[in-house]
């Protein structure tokens, strides 16, 4: 006796930079049997997307050099993990590049919209922060951020969902050299808010699985040890010179994920930074 069983075809997933973050997200979607699309500005980054089975697209968004493909923008869903550039003219000019990507995406009816922003659009708050918290930024990149995050959530072509990541590490990204032999480092006591590409990828993942669209979320650990314990241990484990904290509170924030990280049910795996480092030498 035959039984039929009906196939659940996933969505295709673009994603726009598969820099640090996107590529790791990229292969952790394909692993879970999603059809990916990724881009990048750099003509050797096509061949490594070829390779693995990510279908490469060379994407240029600058102000003088817009290079993109109709084709990329087929997709059930975008999601967008190009952060600003350090620089001012490049903070200045994000939500305009945003815009042009936007107005490539309503042509092509892309319904889903994931953008990846930053908890530096929360300031330095001195409290917990959750993500119904008002968002106050006090740094350029912040600022940028905000208004990339309002404009797009404001556009009714597509629903969109706004993934505020604490500070990233992992590989190749070593916290023990942000500090490293530095002294008189101020505000030793303030906790640190930081989040894992592991979590950052598997917290995308239980996303998309769940279709849970539409709402910003935080997403940090729930580890929040101070600046001078975690960088000291860092670079204790890269055995790197080790940073001199002053032992003092000054300005800062303690990211949560609740609210609306709860209804995703999502359990962080990596929820012990002293433990995590004691497995992971650098």
């Amino acid at each position: 006796m035959q039984t039929n069983s009906k196939v659940i075809k996933k969505p295709t997933v673009s994603i726009l930079g598969c820099g640090w973050y996107g590529l790791a997200l990229a292969k952790r979607l394909l692993s879970a049997g999603y059809q990916v699309k990724g881009s990048s500005t750099s003509l050797e980054k096509m061949e490594l997307l070829s390779s693995l089975s990510i279908q490469p697209f060379l994407l240029n968004f600058q102000e003088d050099a817009i290079e993109s493909h109709p084709e990329f923008f087929q997709t059930d869903l975008l999601l967008i993990a190009i952060p600003p550039k350090r620089n001012t003219s490049e903070q200045a000019s994000f939500l305009g590049k945003i815009q042009k990507i936007a107005t490539l995406a309503q042509a092509q009816k892309v319904p889903q919209v994931i953008f990846i922003s930053s908890t530096a659009v929360y300031g330095e708050a001195n409290a917990e922060i959750t993500s119904l918290s008002p968002a106050i930024p006090d740094t350029a990149s912040g600022k940028a951020m905000l208004e990339t995050e309002q404009w797009l959530s404001a556009n009714p072509s597509f629903t969109t969902t706004i993934l505020r990541f604490a500070g990233l590490i992992g590989p190749g990204r070593n916290p023990g050299r942000f500090f490293a032999g530095k002294q008189n480092i101020p505000n030793g006591r303030a906790p640190v808010n930081l989040v894992h590409q592991e979590d950052c990828v598997e917290f995308t993942l239980a996303l998309i699985e769940q279709a849970a669209f539409g709402h910003i979320y935080n997403v940090c650990s729930p580890d929040h040890p101070s600046k001078q314990v975690f960088y000291v241990k860092a670079a204790q484990q890269a055995q790197l010179p080790l940073p001199a904290f002053n032992d003092e509170l000054l300005n800062w924030k303690i990211v949560s994920g609740a609210p609306s990280n709860t209804a995703l049910q999502y359990q962080y795996r990596i929820t012990d930074f002293s433990e995590w480092m004691d497995r992971n030498k650098f």
